[in-house]
């Protein structure tokens, strides 16, 4: 794979700072909340006993660990991020003597759970990958829809809204969470990077912030994950204070039990390298 390291420069430098250190503190639960938009992922990515797959934008490894012991040991599983902190953490996680590695590399220019929609350019980054895949290899991965379909982000952030500025304004194809949200976007991208059968599914299910650990947990959640969590960064104590207050109401009356489920809507993404 080739590489060219100002392509995402400013991604790599938010996922090496302290962006890392506070999704690593909340990884094992992360991965209890996304576990419903994992298992829709696999359920379409049909991996066999002995294939090779490559994890984009890993993180702390749980779905490159969930891809070894799907592979087998005739298989082979590499993690791959642009994120020192995240690969050490991902390293001390993988069980010992597993067919797995991790690689420190940008995917751009060197089974995805959300890792394609930060592409600063994303046809580019895909004619990458797909160069690296054998004839009929195949890419999947998870990524958002529209915004407005997601009020596991939505909710909290219209809550702060009504105490801390709105974030900057995005365009519809710039690098971050809802880029890959129209589809005929996706198609575009993948087309023009050589991908054939493409194929979009829409999956709307619920995730439960609180990972099952009750109200606050899903608080926890709210304040340091999405959109909300970007919008309270850098603003006054106050600020910040009457923003979570405005969490909490707005969450309390969606718990259930020790649960907080909020809707989430994703496009499950395959296309093959002819």
């Amino acid at each position: 794979m080739t590489t060219n390291p100002t392509d995402n420069a400013e991604q790599i430098a938010y996922w090496n700072s302290v962006a890392a250190q506070r999704w690593l503190d909340l990884d094992a639960k992360q991965d209890v909340v996304f576990a419903p938009i994992t298992e829709a992922l696999f359920a379409r990515a049909w991996l066999a006993s002995g294939e090779r797959v490559v994890d984009v934008g890993c993180g702390g490894g749980g779905t490159t660990i969930d891809v070894a012991g799907r592979v087998g040991p005739t298989g082979r599983s590499v993690g791959l991020d642009v994120s020192r902190p995240m690969l050490d953490a991902a390293r001390r996680r993988a069980p010992p003597g597993s067919p797995i590695e991790f690689i420190l590399a940008d995917a751009a220019t060197h089974v995805s759970r959300f890792g394609v929609m930060f592409f600063a350019d994303p046809v580019g980054a895909f004619a990458n990958l797909r160069r690296a895949l054998t004839p009929g290899g195949r890419a999947v991965f998870a990524c958002w829809r529209a915004a407005k379909l997601n009020s596991w982000q939505m909710t909290p952030l219209r809550a702060a809204l009504r105490h801390v500025p709105r974030l900057p304004e995005h365009g519809p194809e710039d690098p971050g969470p809802f880029s890959f949200a129209d589809e005929a976007r996706v198609r575009r991208v993948l087309g023009r990077a050589g991908f054939a059968k493409i194929e979009l599914a829409p999956i709307d299910l619920e995730i439960d912030i609180a990972a099952g650990q009750g109200f606050e947990s899903a608080m926890a959640t709210a304040q340091s994950i999405g959109a909300a969590s970007r919008a309270m960064e850098g603003r006054s104590e106050l600020e910040r204070a009457a923003a979570v207050e405005e969490i909490r109401a707005a969450l309390a009356p969606l718990r259930r039990g020790d649960t907080l489920p909020l809707g989430a809507a994703v496009w499950i993404v395959t296309a093959v390298n002819p």
